[in-house]
């Protein structure tokens, strides 16, 4: 023990006398070992898929990568360390022209290679990996709604999982034929989306007429019970014959495509549709947000009284937020009961909101493609509240993962993973104001003084 910590210790000190180039090549080398050692799950199974099964133990052995490969990974991380990245000339010089004939088709010739990738995705990595991102994407899906709520127009909801919930039910009820509504005739899952959406903004209305004139931790109180309402309403006897209680409802047939029904058994086909309601998403929350009702949501969200002085009716910003977030996590919902084919108020608990929220604040409030970072980050590595990730062996220490994550990140960075430009110059005003008191030399300057 003495003699590996003394080495460890060389090994640190060491560090810090190589030039700073050499000393990145070797921290991402390092990097590159433990991600590949950890994502053997993901490895060894695009490994089988392409068809070296062999290589498998060649490279893996009892869990861990073996010397040679972990060197090669070693070194390869390396070399890609001290290469500079051309992602971003690579934006610029095609998919940022002036030329807007240019721009579109360049964005739209990208836009079907990522189709492409995506339609071959679950196919290579296997039915496990594809489960696996299948809820990293009903995840995403009520990221966007949330972010909506939260992240546009500034209102903390802590019970977002009751539109997820109503969503759920609705399909539920409407499609199982052992359904408690027995009166109702059963409905195919397309036909059912419709009705969610009305229900889900019904729900949405619901929870945002009391609450107009409430803010801050007063609102997050109301949700918060609206949230736990929803759940127990479901779970209790009152409800029982048309909700089905504690049994919940079962049977719930999956989406039929005429020639064939697809549900959880075939992970595959369920991600296709959950990445498909993910770009409606994210679709809606771009226009929204370039759109009128989005410029007076950001403006609701600096502040509230300001807006309602300069003009913005708030109660009907506040509304429709609420009701196109309770629309996407409705169709969220739908989704999950077509793929589980059974839902159970448990599923609905407020861990669900809170982690959910937590996706929104870690990958960037405001921020698309930080929502999507998040969900990547926290459902896919670590899993869900009932879902696993791709680092299951951690399952145990997740949550504990989840709040030290967030400590760090409102501590560190509190504008997300991917923050939205604006929202980070939001949460940085503090900083920049008092920097403006400094010359370039770092001393105080009079008002009126060129710095």
């Amino acid at each position: 023990i003495l003699a590996t910590t003394v080495l460890l210790g060389l090994v640190g000190g060491g560090l810090h006398l190589l030039p700073a180039i050499w000393r990145k090549r070797v921290v991402v080398g390092a990097q590159a070992v433990v991600v590949v050692a950890l994502t053997e799950d993901i490895s060894s199974q695009v490994m089988r898929t392409i068809g070296f099964d062999g290589s498998v133990t060649t490279v893996f052995r009892n869990n861990a990568l073996r010397l040679v490969p972990a060197i090669v990974v070693f070194l390869l991380g390396a070399v890609l360390a001290g290469r500079k990245t051309r992602v971003p000339q690579f934006a610029r010089r095609h998919l940022l022209v002036d030329d807007p004939k240019l721009r579109t088709r360049n964005s739209t010739l990208a836009a079907l290679i990522v189709l492409a990738i995506v339609a071959v995705t679950p196919w290579v990595l296997g039915s496990l990996l594809s489960e696996l991102l299948a809820n990293v994407a009903i995840f995403m899906l009520m990221a966007l709604g949330l972010n909506i709520v939260v992240g546009f127009a500034g209102l903390l909801d802590l019970g977002y999982v009751a539109f997820f919930a109503v969503g759920a039910y609705t399909t539920g009820v409407l499609t199982s034929p052992i359904s408690p509504w027995q009166a109702l005739p059963t409905v195919s899952w397309w036909w059912t989306l419709p009705v969610v959406v009305v229900v889900a903004a019904i729900a949405g209305i619901l929870v945002g007429t009391p609450v107009i004139r409430m803010r801050g931790d007063y609102l997050a109180i109301v949700t918060l019970g609206f949230g736990e309402i929803v759940r127990i309403s479901f779970l209790s006897d009152w409800l029982g014959p048309y909700f089905g209680a504690a049994g919940g409802v079962r049977n719930i047939p999956g989406i039929p495509l005429g020639f064939d029904t697809i549900s959880g058994a075939d992970p595959e086909f369920i991600m296709y549709f959950a990445f498909g309601l993910v770009l409606l998403a994210a679709w809606v929350s771009w226009a929204l947000l370039n759109s009128r009702i989005g410029r007076a949501w950001i403006a609701m969200r600096e502040d509230e009284s300001v807006a309602e002085v300069m003009g913005i009716d708030t109660t009907r910003s506040k509304l429709l937020a609420f009701v196109v977030g309770a629309i996407l996590a409705g169709l969220g919902g739908a989704l999950f009961a077509a793929k589980l084919g059974s839902i159970f108020p448990t599923s609905f608990a407020l861990l669900v909101s809170i982690i959910i929220l937590v996706v929104v604040i870690v990958g960037g409030m405001g921020s698309l493609v930080g929502v999507a970072a998040g969900a990547v980050v926290l459902i896919g590595v670590l899993g869900g509240p009932n879902q696993p990730g791709l680092l299951a062996e951690f399952s145990e220490f997740k949550l504990l993962i989840y709040g030290a994550v967030l400590i760090y990140m409102m501590l560190q960075r509190p504008e997300g993973l991917v923050p939205s430009v604006r929202r980070q110059r939001e949460l940085h005003v503090e900083e920049l104001t008092q920097d403006a008191w400094f010359d370039k030399k770092g001393e105080f300057v009079e008002a009126g003084e060129e710095a």
